[in-house]
């Protein structure tokens, strides 16, 4: 049995196939912390240094997740709305990076369920890639949280 064809990166960049581009509720709920050195550019830091407020000597997070259910700075558009995103993507922290829609085994994240559902948006299906695929993904090219 052959592996499917990855679809094209346009592909899976719109809301059908990755729902984070009409949420936005993980960014405005969860506190976004991590560490100093992913802001500084003398450590190699990649997120603007005007965007992250010092938590502690080596934390900081994104300006406006402080204190949790607040949001971040950095995230345009209405809740819930196609266009919802993330002004520095690329450059976006560790926490964003790693947030997960989909666990491992294609079920959605139980966090994003709920938070979905505060929005009033309707529950994730699994991830439309994982039957039969326990493992996970068989390709690096499905669509991924933002």
């Amino acid at each position: 049995m052959s592996l499917p064809t990855p679809l094209p990166l346009q592909a899976i960049d719109g809301p059908a196939l990755n729902p984070c581009l009409s949420c936005g509720a993980c960014c405005a709920h969860f506190r976004v912390s991590f560490y100093f050195g992913e802001a500084d550019p003398a450590y190699g830091g990649t997120v603007p240094p005007g965007l992250v407020t010092q938590i502690s000597p080596s934390r900081v997070c994104m300006q406006g997740t402080e204190k949790g259910a607040g949001r971040c700075v950095a995230l345009r558009g209405e809740l819930g709305q196609p266009g919802i995103h993330c002004a520095i993507y690329d450059l976006r922290p560790t926490p964003c990076r790693e947030f997960e829609l989909w666990q491992a085994d294609g079920t959605p994240n139980p966090d994003c369920q709920r938070l979905r559902l505060a929005i009033g948006l309707p529950a994730l299906a699994p991830r439309p890639d994982a039957s039969n695929d326990p493992q996970g993904p068989a390709t690096p090219d499905q669509p991924r949280a933002a």
